[in-house]
């Protein structure tokens, strides 16, 4: 039996880090098994459509690499992949159903709904509908349907009995049929609800493995009924324990938490998401924490799923990014830096030297503008205190005679290079029987306004270039007094 895997999203927005992780287990586990893995958009609750939300859909999978087999934009044997381009084909499974008595049109209103939901409620019952409409007579329902009445198609559950089912994760599940509801199959406007077209999609698309996330635990018993009423063959279930927040809160869209490209603009490699998304609720069986898309697929397996919440760490997160980070080369760094180099105002520095002094110190690419802020623009505001440092035998008077000293040999300087400015400056260092620390600092201090800075006096002259550089070092002399 080929294995085939479905994601089937809403296009209600951006892409969820929750909905990113049961696409990314339901790709892994397809590839892992060499089956397909197939893309389908759940659409038919139009309220909730946004314009544009299908492309984010497909950009955001394309950017991770988790290319579909089968798909809107793609085609296959198994099409139309968008719900709403297969809504005439719902209500010919749900007239079946009714024919067959586990199925029957419901003429409610929704006053007469909420009045009896109203009493259940001063009874301290949960309502649950009471099958008003199922024993209509047919000619009944047929001259109010003529009339243009408007209806429901609800499924008739059994009254009595269990509903079941087993899940990879959770084991046996069994649900006594008469605390089950009569769930709507075909709403007022002809369009199927989730829950019915769901079980079409899936069985008419082949689909032998659902994963999706637990929250669909409650209502997969009604799934089943269905399926045993139209005597299919049901497919796998795989239910994955939800992303918190914390102990008490999952994450949640409504609340702002956690879309994936929010997590991009953050400043966070796409690499590093998705290696630390597989993560929350699979464990490799070992100590591994770094993986490649391929190697994520090689070890992928439902054993490794966990049964308990995965708590989303943005702390976590964040030291996998500057992991992700450190080993990229530094073409690849300053690729990923470049925006935030010219949001800076430092794009035309010497990309070799910002490479080798952020990489080290950046955690998320969005840190940079404030790194190197001091480049662009020297606070000409800064105490000479600075100037001062216990540990490099600095204070205003030393500092005054170096920057002396360096002023004119740096002005002298045949060629402005870090090369050239290291051996002028360590040299001079050693002729004055200093530190190297005791004549850098007040250099560094003098070209930064600042005491933390990535790189030190050296790189940082190189950057600025040699009129800038000078003109700060002679700034900081004036300070000085």
């Amino acid at each position: 039996m080929e294995v085939r895997t479905r994601f089937a999203p809403s296009p209600t927005g951006y892409m969820h880090l929750g909905n990113l992780r049961s696409a990314l287990y339901t790709f892994l586990f397809a590839r892992h098994n060499g089956g397909k893995f197939i893309l389908r958009i759940e659409d038919t609750d139009q309220a909730r459509y946004v314009e544009g939300a299908t492309d984010v859909i497909y950009r955001t999978l394309r950017d991770i690499g988790m290319d579909w087999d089968e798909g809107p934009d793609v085609g296959g044997g198994y099409g139309p992949y968008i719900q709403s381009e297969r809504k005439d084909m719902y209500l010919p499974y749900a007239e079946q159903l009714v024919r067959e008595g586990k199925a029957y049109y419901c003429f409610c209103t929704k006053e007469e709904l909420d009045a009896r939901r109203e009493a259940a409620a001063a009874r301290g019952e949960t309502f649950k509908y009471d099958k008003h409409c199922l024993h209509m007579p047919k000619e009944e329902i047929a001259r109010r349907i003529a009339a243009g009445e408007p209806y429901v198609i609800r499924q008739n559950v059994p009254e009595s009995g269990e509903a079941s089912f087993d899940d990879i994760i959770y084991g046996h599940i069994a649900v006594d049929c008469a605390e089950l509801d009569d769930m709507i199959l075909i709403k007022a406007d002809g369009m199927p609800t989730y829950n019915f077209a769901n079980v079409i999609d899936d069985h008419t698309m082949g689909i032998t493995h659902v994963m999706r996330g637990n929250e669909y635990l409650a209502s997969t018993p009604k799934y089943n009924l269905l399926y045993d009423a139209f005597g299919w063959e049901k497919p796998v279930y795989i239910h994955m324990t939800p992303i918190m927040r914390d102990a008490q809160h999952k994450l949640s869209k409504r609340d702002g938490d956690a879309y994936y490209e929010d997590f991009l603009a953050k400043g966070y490699l796409k690499e590093a998401i998705v290696n630390y998304v597989a993560l929350l609720g699979w464990n490799p069986g070992d100590e591994r924490e770094f993986f490649t898309m391929e190697e994520l697929i090689r070890a992928f397996s439902v054993e490794g799923m966990s049964k308990s919440p995965a708590i989303f760490d943005v702390n976590k997160l964040t030291w996998m990014n500057a992991e992700y980070i450190r080993r990229l080369s530094p073409a690849e760094f300053t690729t990923h830096a470049l925006p935030y180099y010219e949001k800076a105002g430092v794009a035309g520095m010497d990309h070799a030297v910002l490479s080798r002094i952020l990489q080290p110190r950046t955690e998320v690419f969005t840190q940079i503008p404030d790194m190197v802020d001091f480049l662009a623009q020297l606070d000409e505001t800064y105490s000479p205190e600075l100037f001062t440092n216990k540990k490099s035998k600095t204070n205003p008077e030393v500092a005054k005679a170096v920057l002396s000293l360096v002023i004119p040999a740096l002005s002298a300087l045949p060629d402005w290079t870090e090369e050239s400015i290291h051996g002028l400056l360590l040299g001079m260092a050693a002729e004055q029987g200093m530190k190297n620390g005791t004549l850098l600092w007040p250099v560094r201090i003098a070209l930064a306004g600042k005491q933390v800075t990535p790189g030190g006096a050296i790189e940082i002259a190189v950057l600025l270039g040699r009129s800038e550089a000078l003109r700060r070092i002679a700034l900081g002399l004036a300070k000085l007094g």
